[in-house]
């Protein structure tokens, strides 16, 4: 496994602030920036004006247990954790997709702590991060919808545990370590491969590629408040919402 430090910090700015616990983010395809939010639930803001909408408070007329990350598949159907504070001592951690249509389905029910996901670059897998197992499970879907043969891809160890996901387009999976200070690079048969060190704090949060060829990896490290950058080989996976040269992170 090789092992690098080639992380750098860059700038950020406020783009809008509103009355709520914010965690992933992700572009739909028609532009609008969705917001996983622990407090309120689903949101969607416009990012001309800044209108802030609820998309999705409840599910049935139960709350969620507090929404972590989400991702969108290029028909427009969105993936999105809801992790509260489970862990092996609680495994009811649900990750779901709200379909197109509007239809909300409940994919996995028995998550310890679901957090960061990415789909395969084919969309036939789901990478879920399970934070307090310390793992990525890997989410076969089906052609019907449903899923089967849910299995731990890749395991980690430490004190937190994997957080946010990213993909490139040879398939690695990017593995932000929430305590361990590094983003891993997991080849698709589970294998690591590659360790990138944090030039700040050691919780590395999220990761997103971006830059002109998306060969910029662009991570987030929470107890600094600073967004880190390295550069990698492959280009990362164009995202559903996200035109050439842009990228998202939360």
């Amino acid at each position: 496994m090789a092992v690098f430090s080639g992380f750098h910090r860059i700038a950020s700015g406020l783009v809008v602030e509103y009355d709520g616990e914010p965690n992933g983010l992700a572009l739909h395809p028609d532009g609008r920036l969705f917001v996983a939010d622990y407090r309120n639930g689903l949101l969607s803001v416009n990012v001309s004006t800044g209108t802030i909408e609820t998309v999705l408070a409840r599910r049935n007329a139960e709350r969620f247990k507090g929404l972590n990350d989400l991702t969108f598949a290029r028909n427009g159907d969105l993936y999105f954790t809801d992790q509260g504070q489970t862990g092996l001592h609680d495994p009811t951690g649900r990750v779901y997709r709200l379909g197109s249509d509007g239809r909300l389905d409940m994919i996995i029910g028995n998550g310890p702590s679901p957090n960061g996901l990415v789909l395969s670059t084919d969309e036939t897998v789901l990478f879920v991060a399970m934070t307090r197992d310390n793992s990525v499970w890997r989410v076969p879907l089906m052609p019907d919808g449903s899923t089967v043969k849910v299995g731990r891809f890749c395991s980690f160890y430490g004190v937190g545990g994997p957080d946010g996901l990213a993909i490139d387009e040879a398939g690695n999976v990017f593995v932000a370590h929430v305590s361990l200070g590094s983003v891993f690079v997991v080849n698709e048969h589970g294998e690591t491969t590659h360790r990138f060190r944090s030039a700040a704090g050691r919780a590395t949060t999220n990761i997103a590629f971006g830059g002109d060829s998306r060969r910029s990896a662009f991570v987030t490290e929470s107890a600094t408040g600073s967004i880190l950058q390295f550069n990698w080989a492959t280009s990362g996976a164009l995202l559903a919402g996200n035109q050439p040269g842009r990228g998202v992170v939360a």
